[in-house]
């Protein structure tokens, strides 16, 4: 199953329990790091380019459903749709 990537104007929402803020992600990614060691020899990630990116499965840390996520549009993002109004 392909998942859904993020972008600036949306976000994952579980379908089964309309979860917004929780999930276990498995991805695949290929980086490049430029690592710095200090003279005792630990080291600390500087740089980090991510060459490529592969989101393999989401599960839902609520309900734990495996791959029942889509996309919704963020809070003020353009094409958002504005809450009802309570009355």
């Amino acid at each position: 199953m392909t998942v859904p990537a993020l972008t600036a104007e949306t976000r994952w929402r579980c379908t089964l329990c309309g979860n917004l803020t929780r999930f276990d992600v498995t991805r695949t990614a290929r980086v490049t790091e430029f690592l710095h060691f200090d003279l005792a020899g630990e080291s600390e990630v500087e740089e980090t380019e991510v060459l490529s990116e592969t989101i393999e499965s989401v599960r839902c840390r609520w309900c734990n459903a495996v791959d029942q996520v889509e996309l919704v549009a963020r809070p003020g993002a353009e094409g958002a749709e504005a809450p009802a109004e309570q009355g």
